[in-house]
Formats: C-alpha cells, structure tokens, sequence
C-alpha cells in the first residue's frame, strides 16, 4: 500500500471511530438534554403517544390525571377540580406547562433519568409506558376550606391562603383568588388554545398569578412578631411581662410626624408602659414603632431574614418571589418597618412561616409541596426529606412568642379574640392580625392579613392570610384561618 493510501485509509479510520463515539455518546449521554430541547419535534409528539402520571394530594384525591383524547395524541390532560388546584397543579397544554406540570415534568412524562430501569422492563414486557405519579403534601379538607373562603367570603376581592405542618415543612393548603380553569388550555385545538391563553392574559383580574407564592403585600402588624422575635433575643432578661415604653404617640426624629395606635387609642392604661404581652395583644403601634428605632435596622433585617425574607433561593420546587425587609434611610422610617409598614412585603407563604417557626420551637422548616413520587409499578421513586431551613430563635424566644400570639386570640384587648370562639371546638389558636395600610397616604384600601397556628399545645397547623382591600385583619383574614384550621383538624 503506498502512502496516499494509508493516509486515506488512516482519515476514513478515524472518521468512522468518531462518529461511533458521536453516536455512543449521543444515545448514552445526552438523550435527556436532546429530547427537552423545544424545536424537537420527535420529542414534542412522543411526549403524547404515553398516558402522563396523575398528581393527587396526600389523602389521595386526583387532582391531575390523563385520559384517552381519541386523536392523534391520544391522551389529553384533565383537571377534576380546576381552579381550586390550578396554583398548585398548573397545566400541561400542547406547548408548555406550568406549576407542578413544569416542575415535575420529567418523572410526569416518563423520561427522568429515575425511570429509565422502568421504562426498560415495560420495552422487554410489552407494556405500555406511563409517567410516575406525583403525590403533592396537600390535604384536601384544608384545601377545598382555603379555596371555598376565598370564593365565597371576600366579596371578590384578591387574596391567598397557604398552610403548612409547622414540623416539616410540608405544605398542607395553596388557595390563590380569582383562579382559572385549566381545562380550558388542555384542548388539542390550537387555535382554541391560543385563544383560552389569550383570554387569561388579558383578564384584568390576572388569575394565572399565584399570589400565594408570587406576589407581595405590606405585612402590616404580623411583622411584630420579627420585631418582638428581635427584642426579647437581644434582651434576655425580659419576658412577655416586661414593662415596654408605649406612648399614646410617638414623636419620630428628625420629622415633624408623629406614630400614633390604630385610631388614636391608648395603649395599656396611658402611662405610658404596659406589658410586652398587653402590648402586642393590642398591636400598640407606638410600642413596637419604638422598640424598632431602638432596636435598628440591621438587627430587625438580620432576624427578618430568620424567618425566611429575602430570600432569592425558595423552591417549593416552583421559585417563590421573595418577602423583603428593606432597610430604611433614616429612623423614622425604620418605626415604620417595625410595625410591617415602610417597603416591607411579604407572601402568604412567608406569613405561614412567621407562624410555623414560633409553633416548632423557633425552628423554621423548609416548605415544600411535593412529597413523593410513585413509578407505574407503586414503587417509590423519590421521597422528600424535611430539612431545617434556620433557627429563627431560641426555643425560649419562641415560647415566649407563643404566648403572646395566644393572647392575641384569648385576651380581652386581643386583636383576634372574636375568633376565640374555635376554643368551643376543642381548638385553641395562637396567632397575629395585621391590618397592612397602602397607597400614598393610604389612599389605598387597608390589606387584611393574620398569622396563626393550632392547637397551641401540640401545633400541627400554621397558617397565613392576605386579603388584598381586606380590611382589618381580624375580620376579613382570621375567619378564613379559623375554617381552613378546622377543617384541616376534622372540626
């Protein structure tokens, strides 16, 4: 053979082991990336010639599943119990999904790389694939609660209620109001499907917005339990009876306002003290507008970010907007941001949070929504593990917390003591009111909000609610707590 030769046969050689390697490498390696690509057009017909896995809660209601569509997809997404589930389920139309549908995507469609043994015995069997089945920590009787007081009690008005077991994390209810169906986006119809998604888009009422983890709202006084939180950390010495300075008014520096308490009340009996306890009880804004300037920003932000704020990295596993503490520029502004005014915002999850880590000891889980997922076979593919988020504070803190929250509640001058009535189901709540003002000089219509958790003794629920335009957070938002907590507790 002379060199011309060798050298071809050499360049062919090659080619031929690279493009084994191309292909090996291909099929062996990137087989996930290649099929998640959007213009891949195999991918995007296969993803409908198998059955999808169900999503059902964690008493096992059905809240997801796929049924025959008799086209040329075959299978088409049905949603049992629409709107009440769509933050929480999403959807998976022809193009795209959302929510659970998008998060959980891979072991819903059958391609995870968990799957794959399955998926092969199913290829050698002749069995037809099918997705894993997705089962959320969401109890139903909490949900359709949190759902029904949202339709049916806030004259319409925009709100969200979440609620979480204060020992792990898991989230037990995600209601967001006004919803959509749908099942309205899961039509094979594209020119339907444009249309449906054209018609939400346009909603002014904006109903494919989870406001229980995507938007904000001013925390109003449920944020004095971060700065009490703050206070009684960094005074050991004190105790839900400690005597606090609480003025009828509150004369701030450098500005010629003046902080006064909801409607010009006195707190405690006007000399000027009162009780931790009484003062927190009574949401005496003075009191906490006070112990903030005393405090400081910094403190306030590091103990707020305890509890959760400004966090940029919560996965639930949807991305959660985060709750913010932004530090003021002066000490006037940070009496405000004492009492949750100011630029503080928060979700409806951070305020079940506020909740959850006073009713776990001062220990802050992690929230998630996904507890486990099960292959078509019932084996169990992944499980979640709770995993502690932050020591918000001290276990004593935290005690001391809880009885001031119970006293909101049982207190004759309690913000919330109209709703001590659950004590009649055998229920005792701990919790908060915040009635959160907004608009320039609050033009705006006052946010409702409350922050809770039951029993007291032994919590298994916290709770939190904004009502946007609510009102007072005793009236609008507790009683929704109060229904989602019994139903959740079989009262």
């Amino acid at each position: 053979m002379n060199r011309a030769l060798r050298r071809i046969s050499i360049a062919v050689l090659v080619m031929f082991v690279l493009l084994l390697v191309n292909v090996n490498y291909l099929q062996g390696f990137q087989t996930a990336s290649l099929a998640a690509k959007p213009n891949n057009a195999r991918a995007f017909e296969a993803q409908f010639q198998y059955q999808r896995g169900d999503i059902v809660t964690s008493d096992n209601v059905t809240v997801a599943e796929s049924v025959a569509s008799g086209d040329i997809y075959k299978y088409k997404r049905v949603y049992p119990l629409g709107p009440e589930y769509a933050p929480v389920t999403g959807y998976a139309t022809l193009y795209s999904q959302s929510a659970i549908e998008l998060y959980e995507n891979s072991v819903l469609n059958g391609s995870d790389s968990s799957l794959a043994v399955r998926n092969f015995i199913d290829l050698i069997t002749g069995k037809q694939r099918r997705g894993a089945n997705v089962t959320l920590t969401i109890n139903s009787k909490a949900q359709n609660a949190a759902w029904n007081a949202l339709e049916t009690s806030t004259g319409g008005k925009p709100g969200a209620v979440v609620a979480i077991d204060p020992q792990t994390g898991a989230i037990l209810a995600m209601a967001s109001y006004p919803s959509y169906d749908p099942n309205v986006l899961t039509t094979h119809d594209g020119a339907k499907l444009n249309a449906a998604d054209e018609a939400l888009l346009k909603d002014p009422g904006n109903p494919l917005l989870n406001r229980a983890i995507n938007f904000t709202w001013p925390p109003g006084s449920t944020f004095k339990i971060v700065t009490s939180s703050a206070y009684l950390t960094k005074n050991p010495a004190s105790t839900p009876q400690t005597n606090v300075y609480s003025p009828t008014q509150l004369k701030l520096p450098q500005t010629t306002h003046i902080l006064t308490n909801n409607d010009g009340e006195v707190c405690g009996n006007g000399s000027g003290q009162t009780q931790l306890l009484f003062a927190f009880a009574q949401s005496c804004d003075t009191t906490f507008g006070s112990m903030g300037m005393t405090l400081g920003a910094p403190v306030l932000n590091s103990f707020a970010g305890m509890f959760g704020m400004n966090s940029t990295t919560l996965r639930i596993p949807m991305p959660v907007t985060p709750s913010n503490y932004v530090i003021p520029p002066s000490q006037a502004l940070t009496a405000f941001s004492a009492i949750g005014q100011y630029s503080d915002t928060v979700t409806p999850l951070q305020e079940a949070m506020f909740a959850a880590a006073i009713a776990d000891g001062g220990k802050l889980m992690t929230p998630y929504l996904v507890k486990q997922v099960t292959a078509s076979d019932l084996s169990t593919v992944q499980t979640t593990t709770p995993t502690v988020l932050s020591q918000a504070v001290s276990p004593a803190v935290a005690s001391d917390l809880g009885q001031m929250m119970l006293a909101v509640v049982q207190s004759p001058e309690g913000t919330a003591n109209a709703f001590n009535t659950a004590a009649e189901d055998g229920i005792t709540i701990a919790g908060k009111t915040g009635t959160a003002q907004n608009g320039a000089n609050n033009t705006g219509l006052d946010d409702a909000v409350f922050t809770c958790y039951a029993p007291y003794a032994n919590p298994q629920i916290a709770v939190g609610v904004i009502i946007q335009g609510g009102g007072y957070g005793a009236s609008a938002a507790a009683p929704i707590a109060v229904q989602v907590i019994k139903a959740f507790l079989g009262k």
